[in-house]
């Protein structure tokens, strides 16, 4: 079974809509009324934002989060009832501190397949190994529960919403800047020490913003997820992706720098333009909204604590704004130098939770109700992410995972250069819904894939590079990543609301992609 103890930049889906008590309506509901009375345009070319006629029928049909993946789940185990299961021997690598699979030595094994027990319990060895005792997901989940008291207790201060209207009122009618100033800051985060799970506690700050600005929830979903995510998948010197996959390619991680950067400046042009395309579109004609259905009702609940205009921050809510900043900086200082992970930030953030309910004069029963309302609220967001990682335990117990790489190896052999790598990409495509985790899939595939280059006149950090790029190209779409299942539950769109959104993207990314790579095959 893989492990996956390094940072994850993988991991697991989204629809839920997060419940509220101040929410009359569900997303659902909404959606079914709105179709109702919406007729579609006839004659009008394809649009990721139209959201009439038959594709709102549909919409409302689409099922859970949960059903997605349970149903994921039971479909991987099916398929452990089909292919051969076989493992690859390993070794430790010193330089990596983890056991790889050697080249050659793929062979088969008794089958272990999966049945309505396995599926059953899937989501439970999802958040923890009962019979190992390790944490899976139980750590993620834990620091999105906090995240959300923390949250809680700040907004029940009124710093935040003070703070936001007097920034909008400074940044009127520049606030489209807004974007591609986040997107950078978060591509940043993303490329150097592949910001993931950590930016979950982004987004009840971020798309409130948005919301006050005139644009929409997936808006400031995008600016986070785009944002980390062209970062992850133009990785430069990412520990977790770049750095893991050039030592076990057996080459120093600088080589086929340049590409990579190239790859992530044109990429975040392409993320930052698109999103800014369709945030002013939503400005114009909110109506144009991929989620223009729940407008209400996200306004109702991410400025349920809205400040009016004119309202002044206190001096102790311009320290708890000082905190609260401080608090997001430390984490990000913690996470790319000191090598913190869940439980050091979930130290951070209760911490500074008890600081805010100080500094704010809160009390104890109004801290301890706003922290645990404020963690209830994410409730749902931390038993998708458990569920989600359910479907990478029942493929691993299946062994099936080293079958799906031998075969990929096998079907790349005989290329050459052009080809070679193109194909290589969509090999790592493949491999990536299967393994979300980009440490986790570079100590698997480079060891065997790697040096299949040298075969084809192609350098191994070319191969580096189309892993990566893969890797970073599914996790923002995969229903088996912890990043784009918890983003979407807390920005409250559903799973093919942001497919259909991003696939316009996908298939920009995915030109660029290849044509990086067959550009580095002809050197």
């Amino acid at each position: 079974m893989i492990t996956h103890r390094f940072r994850d930049t993988p991991h697991h889906d989204e629809l839920l809509v997060v419940n509220s008590s101040k929410q009359v309506h569900s997303e659902r509901d909404m959606e079914m009324a709105s179709a109702s009375r919406t007729e579609s345009q006839p004659g009008s070319p394809p649009d990721p934002a139209d959201d009439g006629g038959l594709v709102k029928t549909l919409a409302s049909r689409f099922p859970s989060a949960y059903t997605i993946l349970f149903g994921l789940i039971a479909f991987i185990s099916a398929l452990t009832w089909f292919i051969p299961a076989g493992v690859y021997d390993r070794v430790k690598n010193e330089a990596l501190g983890k056991q790889v699979p050697v080249p050659g030595t793929y062979h088969a094994v008794d089958a272990n397949p999966q049945g309505w027990y396995d599926v059953l319990m899937a989501p439970i060895k999802g958040f923890y190994d009962p019979v190992a005792g390790t944490a899976n997901a139980i750590d993620v989940s834990l620091f999105v529960l906090i995240i959300g008291g923390f949250l809680g207790v700040v907004n029940s201060t009124g710093a935040i919403n003070t703070g936001i209207a007097r920034a909008m009122a400074a940044m009127k009618g520049r606030e489209k800047w807004m974007i591609p100033i986040l997107m950078a800051l978060f591509a940043a985060g993303g490329t150097t020490y592949g910001m993931a799970e950590e930016s979950l506690a982004f987004y009840m700050l971020i798309i409130p913003v948005m919301i006050v600005a005139g644009y929409d929830a997936l808006t400031g979903v995008a600016i986070i997820m785009l944002g980390a995510g062209i970062g992850v998948l133009g990785s430069t010197i990412n520990p977790f992706a770049t750095t893991i996959a050039a030592n076990a390619a057996g080459i120093p991680f600088t080589d086929g720098m340049y590409l990579r950067l190239a790859i992530l400046a044109v990429g975040w042009v392409a993320c930052a333009g698109y999103v800014m395309w369709y945030a002013e579109r939503v400005r114009k004609d909110p109506a144009k909204s991929i989620v223009a259905a729940q407008k209400d009702t996200n306004k109702a609940y991410y400025l349920q604590h809205a400040a009016s205009d004119d309202a002044r921050l206190s001096t102790s809510q311009k320290l708890i704004l000082i905190i609260f900043a401080a608090t997001f900086g430390i984490m990000i200082w913690g996470v790319s130098s000191q090598e913190w992970w869940m439980a050091e930030m979930s130290v951070l953030f209760l911490g500074s939770s008890i600081v805010v309910g100080i500094v704010g004069w809160l009390g104890e029963k109004t801290f301890t109700d706003a922290f645990v309302n404020g963690a209830r609220d994410l409730l749902g967001v931390a038993l998708i992410i458990g569920i989600a990682r359910g479907i990478v335990v029942v493929m691993d117990a299946g062994h099936i995972t080293d079958t799906i790489l031998n075969w990929s190896a096998e079907a790349i052999k005989g290329y050459s250069t052009i080809a070679f790598i193109n194909v290589m990409f969509w090999v790592e495509v493949l491999m990536s819904f299967f393994v979300p985790s980009t440490s986790g899939l570079a100590v698997l595939s480079m060891p065997i894939l790697a040096p299949l280059a040298d075969f084809s006149g192609v350098g191994r950090d070319l191969v580096v590079t189309a892993y990566q790029s893969a890797c970073g190209l599914v996790n923002l779409i995969t229903p088996t990543s912890a990043v784009v299942v918890g983003g979407l539950a807390l920005g409250r769109v559903s799973y093919d609301k942001w497919l259909r959104f991003i696939w316009p993207l996908l298939l920009v990314l995915t030109i660029i992609i290849m044509a990086g790579l067959s550009l580095g095959a002809l050197r």
